[in-house]
């Protein structure tokens, strides 16, 4: 072959390339100039969405616990898909369409678009929570076809023992309106940032402070998708506070069981510190209920309940203390030399106020020679109405006063209602009235306007059986609440002569002769008790209570107070049985089960 013919093929081989280099150039060079001038902004648009975004962080909420380490309140890892709703242009082409992977049923509808409604602090909404593992892994499989669906991952409150002590324990429930104004106003609203849930009620409330935690947050590079790209910093959040109650959740099951179907409270408290062991209000409900917000359907069975389960009835509930008032009328007596031993009277089974207007005794034909001890263990209502009218009002209910009565306890919990010491004064001032001296003499006995709840008979009680302690009941395990309210509850400046009078009344409640002496025959230690029944409704001149006739819902309230052992006392118990006629056979063996359980099972 020609060496010129070679290097004539080679040198249009060489400009073959050379233009093929040259074109690709070209190419590029256009390309560069279509994207950098012509698409400058769709691009610079682009680049802006890939932002960095500062996320939130939640903290885990605290855990809550028995005395015992028995977990009551839990936090347990759930998934849910939430959107956010700025970004949803038709969310029935979204649920359609979402539904085709995960189940979606009206439920969830209903919810989200309640939450929806009622949201004030959220970025995001859920459209799906509880996601089941198969859910979870069909969504994730198809995420990309959602892009505005975020798969979220929380920890999700949990209450393992249902409705059990829901009263003490309270709920959380979703931030709303009113809880924001509050945050802002207490300049804590940036610690909630990216929180969804606040304690409701209860101990949840009480102690929000120590278990919400710190929040924390981290710096992420997102697309304009929304999609995480990368994780520039981290600042973990710090978990919130465990607690421990006083609360001993055996005792607490046993308490619950023992009330059956019946309305009612019961609180259980040691009396040398003040540790509250039970705290019983039935009817109850399931807490979780309100964790995603309540629906409507299970709010009105609950609000609209004429049992009223949601009445917190150990601190909210106001209840006549009928003769569980006794022991306490008897040292207002004693400390102003009233009939004090050997003092008797002859009880013939009624009192006459100025020889007119009579006042019956419950037991027909009396209950014969009563002193100051046997009037307590027999219940001699003869003997109460007369010490009343001798005392006055304003010494009566100085006394009273002293045992904690008409002012709340300190208890630490929210919501705790006072009770009522009525006199003249406040009768004038309700009823535009004067004060009769006959309503001196049933407040004697416990009834007339005296009102009084579950928490303050159990305060009273122990402050009998240690008269000279200061205590404040409690429920969170080694409170530093005690040590802010320690003068509430100040001792009571008693003798101990006045005081074992009254003990004495009360051990002989269990005896023979006294009004719940079928409890003391059955057990291996010694209780000082006081039974009470509290009228409903009052009864015409002259009308006789019959319990088989009156309905259910107007019979006389059961009542029964007590501590043992009567000589080193260890518990103190307050029972209320709603509509449950006498209390040493209604409310009395309630108090025992929990006596039995404390005192002879080993359990402390």
């Amino acid at each position: 072959m020609d060496k010129y013919y070679i290097k004539f093929i080679l040198r249009n081989r060489l400009n073959f390339i050379t233009y093929c280099f040259l074109i690709f150039f070209l190419l590029l060079i256009l390309r560069f100039f279509y994207i950098q001038i012509l698409q400058n902004n769709y691009y610079s648009t682009q680049a802006l969405n890939n932002i960095i975004k500062i996320v939130p962080i939640e903290p885990a909420r605290g855990l809550i616990f028995d005395r015992n380490n028995t977990i009551i309140a839990d936090n347990k890892l759930s998934y849910s898909l939430e959107v956010i709703p700025e970004k949803i242009e038709n969310l029935s082409v979204l649920i359609n369409k979402l539904s085709n992977v995960v189940t979606i049923d009206n439920s969830d509808i209903i919810k989200y678009k309640r939450i929806l409604s009622k949201n004030q602090f959220s970025h995001t909404i859920p459209i799906k929570s509880n996601l089941t593992n198969e859910e979870l892994a069909e969504f994730s499989t198809h995420s990309y076809q959602f892009p505005n669906v975020e798969l979220k991952e929380t920890l999700k409150r949990s209450y393992p023992h249902g409705a059990l002590g829901v009263h003490y324990l309270g709920y959380i429930n979703r931030i709303s309106k009113k809880d924001l104004i509050i945050l802002e106003k207490e300049h804590k609203k940036k610690n909630y940032i990216g929180t969804d849930h606040i304690g409701k009620a209860g101990v949840e409330f009480q102690y929000e402070n120590e278990l919400h935690g710190v929040s924390g947050y981290k710096h992420i590079e997102v697309n304009s998708m929304g999609k995480t790209l990368r994780t520039i910093k981290n600042f973990p959040a710090k978990e919130g506070r465990n607690i421990h109650l006083t609360i001993d959740l055996t005792m607490q099951k046993i308490a619950e069981k023992e009330f059956k179907n019946k309305k009612g409270a019961l609180v259980a408290m040691d009396p040398n510190n003040g540790e509250i062991l039970a705290y019983v209000s039935m009817p109850n409900y399931d807490p979780s209920l309100f964790i995603d917000g309540i629906n409507h359907k299970s709010w009105n069975k609950l609000n609209k309940s004429k049992d009223k389960p949601l009445l917190d009835r150990a601190i909210n509930g106001l209840y006549p203390p009928g003769s569980t008032l006794k022991p306490f009328v008897a040292v207002a007596g004693l400390k102003n030399q009233l009939r004090m031993p050997p003092f008797k009277i002859n009880d013939p089974g009624y009192f006459y106020i100025n020889n007119s207007r009579r006042f019956n005794d419950w037991k027909i034909g009396g209950h014969g020679e009563v002193d100051i001890i046997k009037a307590i263990s027999v219940s001699c209502d003869t003997f109460f109405y007369g010490l009343a009218i001798e005392l006055g009002i304003p010494k009566l209910n100085k006394t009273l006063a002293d045992f904690g009565f008409g002012i709340k306890t300190g208890v630490d919990l929210p919501n705790e209602k006072p009770g009522l010491l009525a006199d003249a004064k406040w009768k004038k001032k309700k009823y535009k009235k004067k004060w009769y001296v006959g309503e001196t003499a049933i407040t004697g006995i416990g009834q007339g306007y005296t009102q009084v709840t579950p928490m303050q008979l159990a305060l009273a009680t122990s402050k009998i059986a240690f008269p000279n302690k200061s205590i404040i009941p409690h429920i969170k395990l080694n409170s530093q609440h005690l040590k802010q309210n320690t003068g509430l509850t100040p001792p009571i400046n008693i003798s101990d002569q006045t005081i074992e009078w009254v003990k004495k009344g009360m051990e002989n409640v269990t005896e023979d002769g006294g009004t719940a002496a079928f409890i003391g025959k059955t057990t291996a230690y010694k209780i000082a008790a006081k039974t009470g029944t509290a009228q409903v409704f009052g009864l015409k001149k002259g009308e006789v209570y019959d319990e088989k006739k009156v309905p259910d819902h107007l019979k006389d309230h059961a009542l029964f107070i007590a501590y043992a052992p009567a000589k080193n006392p260890k518990i103190t118990v307050a029972v209320i049985v709603e509509n449950g006629g006498h209390g040493g056979s209604t409310a009395g063996p309630i108090a025992k089960k929990i006596f039995d359980y404390y005192l002879t099972s080993g359990s402390r």
